[in-house]
């Protein structure tokens, strides 16, 4: 299984590579790492972008789920060849950038869905098992105020 997670809200700012997550941002990559531990997912590597907003957001996912983060250069934001980045990993979890997550969906799948920010994507043999806005992510976690996103 493949798992694509657009990096959750961001501070506007320069450096872009050193922008951090806003608050807001945080409590949805807390509750996608909630949320992937409630439904039982099983992640046996975590690769991503090396950007601050990235790797914010893979490290509070990964946290709960007792899984280490790779930086992985490719997940920078341009495009990347999916098939090499995760070949013989398992289960795999990829954290980065839009317009690249949004290609590599389509690429993956056919779908026409954009990755909104802190959104999640499930894929299985070129097939999109299920594809999670930052609420509804929040609502599976047991967040009692869901925000919009």
């Amino acid at each position: 299984m493949l798992w694509l997670l657009r990096h959750a809200e961001a501070q506007d700012g320069l450096p872009d590579d050193e922008r951090p997550l806003t608050e807001r941002g945080t409590r949805h990559a807390e509750a996608v790492g909630r949320a992937l531990s409630r439904l039982d997912v099983k992640i046996d590597v975590c690769l991503s972008s090396p950007k601050r907003r990235a790797m914010q957001t893979a490290e509070l996912v990964c946290e709960q789920l007792g899984v280490p983060v790779t930086t992985e250069p490719a997940l920078a934001g341009e495009p990347f060849d999916v098939h090499d980045l995760i070949a013989g990993l398992g289960d795999v979890l990829l954290v980065g950038h839009d317009p690249s997550f949004t290609l590599t969906l389509h690429d993956l799948t056919g779908a026409q869905a954009r990755m909104r920010k802190g959104g999640l994507a499930g894929i299985a043999k070129g097939e999109l098992v299920v594809l999670l806005r930052p609420s509804e992510l929040m609502a599976i976690a047991g967040t009692e105020q869901p925000v919009a996103g």
